[in-house]
């Protein structure tokens, strides 16, 4: 997945105290509407990075986008240090990378692209049969990289039969790292967990206690330590629950992230996650020297080529450049919670 942005910010994302938060606790942080514009032409509603929360655990970015009706054209486009999760919840969509990867995922079906030191990759919607604009929705998360794994060569993979857990009055999709006793099978680089949550009334979900943890509510409606959480906000949790206790609407459908508290400064613009402003300046101007390879050189560089995209592909031919940078450097911001 991609960060579309016609201006995109600079991120700074402090580390978090050893210990995370204080302790349990419910902070609801307001999505934000973002235009995307370009081919895809749509707006997502973005909760994380925020300002004072840029991570939970390694989770670092967060947009859900629909329901709509578009057909979703995102032309290659460069990543580096980062996994991208791509979680579909109406539509299909059609994932060709620089690994060499073409797939379709869909809703229940997991795509996970290790970005490391460099990889690109496109995104198309696959069109009804009977013609039209298909229904999309979906989530689009990335995670970023520890220091130790951030410059390994590109990977990608699909989960098409993904585990399944059930409890006290939920059952849950476990997306990435474990949930309850079961693991997921998705390579991830760090401790973590992502879960998609059904639930009905009461519910008592497990939760890892050294893990800092953030619930976004998809369909129904969540009270969560007395309070009302419903579709839009991102709820933090804070560290050191055992369990969560909850009451749920008819049909709730919720996002369940959560992690170790990250302990790396991260430094986030467009479609990079680095450490420095040098790293991510250099990781730009990579993508726009690789705009002027001949073809066959374009396969051995540092982003690589995404098979399909060439100059004979018609509609699909060509690639997102990289927006301007910002003119000043950056300053670190503190993390609030």
């Amino acid at each position: 997945m991609t960060n579309l942005e016609v201006s995109p910010q600079q991120e700074v994302c402090p580390p978090a105290s050893p210990e995370g938060s204080s302790g349990p606790c419910l902070q609801l942080w307001p999505e934000r509407e973002v235009p995307l514009g370009g081919v895809r032409a749509m707006n997502v509603r973005r909760t994380l990075p925020q300002r004072g929360l840029p991570t939970i655990g390694a989770w670092c970015f967060l947009d859900s986008f629909g329901p709509d009706r578009t057909a979703m054209s995102v032309l290659p486009h460069p990543h580096i240090g980062l996994q991208t999760v791509t979680w579909p919840l109406a539509g299909t969509i059609r994932h060709r990378d620089s690994v060499g990867s073409d797939v379709v995922v869909r809703p229940g079906e997991l795509n996970i692209m290790t970005a490391g030191h460099g990889v690109s990759h496109s995104e198309f919607a696959v069109l009804p049969p009977g013609g039209g604009l298909p229904l999309q929705r979906g989530l689009q998360l990335w995670v970023a990289l520890p220091d130790e794994q951030r410059h390994r060569q590109p990977a990608f993979e699909q989960h098409r039969d993904l585990p399944k857990v059930a409890g006290d009055g939920f059952t849950a999709t476990v997306m990435v790292g474990q949930l309850g006793g079961i693991a997921s099978p998705a390579t991830m680089y760090s401790p973590i967990v992502g879960a998609d949550v059904s639930c009905e009334g009461s519910a008592v979900l497990p939760l890892n206690v050294h893990f800092e943890h953030g619930v976004l509510v998809l369909d129904g409606g969540l009270t969560l330590d007395g309070r009302d959480v419903p579709p839009g906000p991102l709820g933090y949790l804070g560290t050191g629950r055992r369990e969560l206790r909850l009451e749920a609407l008819p049909g709730t459908r919720f996002l369940l992230i959560g992690g170790e508290p990250l302990q790396e400064e991260l430094l986030m613009w467009w479609n990079f996650v680095g450490r420095t402003h040098d790293e991510v300046e250099q990781a730009r101007q990579e993508w726009e020297a690789q705009a002027a390879l001949p073809d066959g050189d374009t396969a051995t560089a540092r982003y690589g080529l995404v098979p399909g995209h060439g100059p004979d592909a018609g509609a699909e031919a060509g690639r997102i450049p990289a927006p301007p940078l910002p003119a000043v450097r950056l300053t670190p911001r503190k993390r609030s919670v």
